[in-house]
């Protein structure tokens, strides 16, 4: 078995740059027909393109049934679109925490819903891929609410497995460090990003295609007795940091 995915029907929420645009390849070089959203408009070579604000629950309708408009059906979504700007807990406003929730935990569910109504009344089914962070299962400085939003992204996907099953199966990848055209904005010059990928077992960051093979995979028939899971793409992890502290105290 192959991840053959010929003409399949799968929307990608933010599939037009980083992780997201890694996902959309990956489903194109797969054979699927994709549609990608954004707030702002941009094109991917292969996939149509509408813009959408996925935390406004008309404008999600409206897409959602524009895509089965135009193609019949809707068999795969990957809900992708997140994010947050570096901010200390304590130092941010109310309002941004709650957009933050709002994009990174609301805004997949609302697509969901709408993807799920539409799912439930096709023979095939259909399969969501929420893509989540290993910012839900540590600590996540810097990005409190993003970190909540993202814990409570893995349990709504464990949850909506089983409130749509059998007909739909539902999985989420918390996605460890990505090198993309932003790794800059997070790990700074060429040598920080090269210092953070030794941290990593597999020493070094992911690659938004190799993101976009995982997706791939739970979207695939050869994950057809996989939901409710949340697969862990982050390259090994993070060493426990009393074992640097413990070696530097022994030398």
């Amino acid at each position: 078995m192959e991840l053959d995915l010929d003409s399949a029907v799968v929307l990608v929420t933010g599939g037009v740059r980083g992780v997201g645009l890694g996902i959309t390849r990956a489903f194109l070089a797969a054979g699927a027909v994709v549609v990608t959203c954004a707030r702002r408009p941009a094109e991917v070579d292969g996939a149509s393109f509408v813009p959408c604000d996925v935390r406004d629950a008309d404008q999600v309708a409206g897409l959602v049934s524009g895509v089965v408009a135009e193609h019949g059906r809707l068999d795969v979504v990957v809900n992708n679109a997140g994010g947050a700007p570096f901010a200390w807990a304590d130092r941010a406003s109310p309002r941004f925490h709650s957009k933050i929730v709002e994009l990174n935990l609301l805004a997949p569910l609302l697509v969901s819903q709408a993807a799920n109504a539409v799912m439930q009344t096709q023979g095939s089914g259909g399969a969501i891929v929420n893509v989540s962070s290993v910012s839900g299962r540590r600590p996540s400085p810097g990005t409190a609410a993003y970190g909540a939003a993202k814990a409570g992204l893995d349990n709504l996907t464990s949850t909506l497995a089983v409130e749509w099953a059998p007909r739909v199966r539902v999985n989420a990848l918390a996605v460890g460090m990505v090198r993309t055209e932003q790794s800059h904005l997070h790990y700074g010059s060429e040598a920080g990003i090269e210092a953070v990928a030794k941290t990593v077992p597999l020493g070094r960051l992911a690659t938004p295609d190799e993101v976009g093979a995982c997706a791939v995979f739970l979207a695939s028939p050869l994950a057809s007795y996989v939901s409710g899971a949340t697969l862990v793409v982050h390259g090994g992890g993070e060493a426990p940091a009393f074992l640097s502290a413990a070696e530097g105290g022994s030398s």
